[in-house]
């Protein structure tokens, strides 16, 4: 499903950061918060943004969030106010609402009330620096499930002017290199036959073990 307009509780650093990236994508982002000032920092910046309580049903009702593809609660300092703010969404039947948790028990309320994705920004961000820390050559992971994870790779000294018919990933650790970032552009799907080059980046797809595996083979 394609999503066109999003409507944003909470404009903190969280949901400002979405808003931002959301509008330099192309979409239309309405913006919500009690916070008079965060609002008109943010006024200029997305499609539209007021100072509303949004744990009021009427509220949410005059702004027309039931009109919106997508709602993301990034509300993180009052988590009744978080839990308050995505069931009204709900059972206004936003088309799929996502949730900041703060803690493990609040993303369990948040499963349970049916929300669609839940977003741990502090826990997610730390996995992902403890990983870069231990792993030189990773940039940047999507875990995909709790088995399989996209990972971007630095091309090292070692693999430079290899084709991937040499490096052979997928015979060797059963991970498949995806996409192949040059300087000059993107190769997507590349070809046996396609070399390696010093500062290119490797989009690699697997299990997390496969990945970890040639990881640890071209860090040597």
């Amino acid at each position: 499903m394609k999503f066109n307009q999003f409507v944003i509780i909470g404009l903190g650093r969280f949901g400002s950061s979405i808003g931002r990236e959301l509008m330099q994508l192309g979409y239309e982002v309405l913006g919500v918060d009690r916070d008079e000032e965060k609002v008109e920092e943010m006024s200029g910046v997305l499609t539209h943004a007021v100072v509303a309580d949004a744990t009021e049903e009427n509220v949410l009702r005059s702004v027309g969030a039931r009109n919106f593809d997508c709602g993301v609660v990034a509300i993180g300092d009052d988590i009744q106010a978080s839990i308050l703010a995505t069931i009204l969404l709900k059972e206004l039947g936003v088309k799929k609402v996502v949730a900041k948790a703060v803690s493990e028990l609040h993303g369990r309320v948040l499963e349970r009330i049916g929300v669609d994705r839940i977003i741990y920004p502090e826990r997610d961000m730390g996995i992902r620096v403890a990983h870069q820390l231990v792993s030189p050559n990773l940039l940047d992971y999507i875990e995909l499930s709790k088995q399989y994870t996209i990972a971007e790779l630095n091309v090292p000294d070692c693999l430079s002017g290899k084709s991937l018919s040499e490096v052979n990933p997928r015979g060797r650790f059963g991970c498949s290199i995806v996409a192949i970032n040059k300087p000059k552009g993107i190769i997507i799907a590349p070809t046996a036959s396609d070399v390696l080059a010093e500062r290119d980046v490797m989009v690699v797809i697997g299990t997390n073990q496969q990945i970890e595996s040639f990881q640890h083979s071209i860090g040597q």
